[in-house]
């Protein structure tokens, strides 16, 4: 499988600037301290479509697994934030449980490879708790998709026996092969649980990649693919899932958005030269197998 670094090597370049490709854990702790103020685009577009998709998430996963009386703080069902960065979406599920009225019917557990993300994470919801008395448990884990024989032995029981009822995972995939990606979500969630992904359209896919300018001035880029959503649906289906129906979805149930002029201002500056490009895409799956 090709990497968007290889893409776009055999492109000509007409940007001067500098770029050096790292691993992608070593990246993103790089990137941690400034990821949420950087003006990415692309996370300010996911963060808007999240206020969506996870109400919708939050209902079916809620439906589905009712908790029961008996359950205590550490045995609810868990919901799992798969990469979760900075907590930027972690606190939006935190805070749709609680719209919904669900805060006390599940934990949370946030799973990300750097220490530098988790870092962050750890402080940003340790804040949204203390600001907002919230009562979802919520526990920071380590877990690297791309070696998960070695971190799993780290990931909490309830991961093991029954699993995760519901699993977030967003602006990830874009860094993970496919069928290691979708088996690794598998391997944490029980029969029936949901599985709400967000990534990088491959429209845009094909001209960038995720990546930040450090202090000298030089463009880091971790390791990244072009995942085109039919390969992404194959790869879901043949590890046991099934795409389920949410609002915006076209006929093959995902959501797809492009940058246009009106979302510009939401965006920010960066975004004005993807007007007319299909940058984002969202799906909601379901363990069938």
């Amino acid at each position: 499988m090709e990497t968007i670094q290889e893409l776009l090597a055999a492109k000509p370049c007409g940007n001067p600037k500098q770029t050096q490709y790292v691993d992608t854990v070593e990246a993103y702790d790089k990137w941690a301290e400034v990821y949420d103020t950087d003006g990415n685009f692309l996370q300010r577009l996911d963060t808007i479509e999240m206020r969506s998709l996870l109400p919708q998430f939050v209902d079916r996963v809620s439906k589905r697994f009712q908790p029961t009386d008996t359950e205590t703080e550490t045995t609810r069902p868990s919901l799992v934030d798969l990469g979760c960065g900075t907590g930027r979406n972690t606190i939006q599920l935190l805070t749709a449980l609680s719209t919904a009225n669900k805060a006390t019917s599940f934990s949370v557990i946030g799973l990300d490879a750097s220490r530098g993300m988790l870092d962050v994470a750890r402080t940003a919801t340790g804040q949204y708790a203390a600001e907002n008395a919230a009562q979802t448990h919520v526990e920071l884990g380590i877990l690297d998709l791309l070696q998960p024989e070695v971190s799993r032995t780290q990931l909490p029981a309830s991961l093991y026996a029954p699993g995760a009822v519901g699993v977030i995972s967003t602006l990830v995939l874009e860094h993970i092969p496919l069928g290691r990606f979708f088996a690794a979500a598998a391997g944490i969630m029980r029969f029936g649980a949901y599985l709400l992904v967000t990534n990088m359209h491959a429209e845009m896919g094909m001209r960038s990649q995720a990546g930040f300018t450090d202090e000298r001035g030089v463009k880091v880029r971790p390791t990244s693919y072009c995942h085109a959503i039919p390969d992404v649906l194959d790869a879901a289906r043949e590890a046991g899932f099934e795409v389920v129906e949410v609002v915006g979805a076209g006929a093959d149930g995902v959501v797809v958005r492009g940058v246009d002029d009106q979302l510009t201002d939401a965006l920010g500056a960066r975004a004005k030269k993807w007007v007319g490009v299909r940058v984002w895409f969202g799906v909601c799956f379901v363990k069938t197998g």
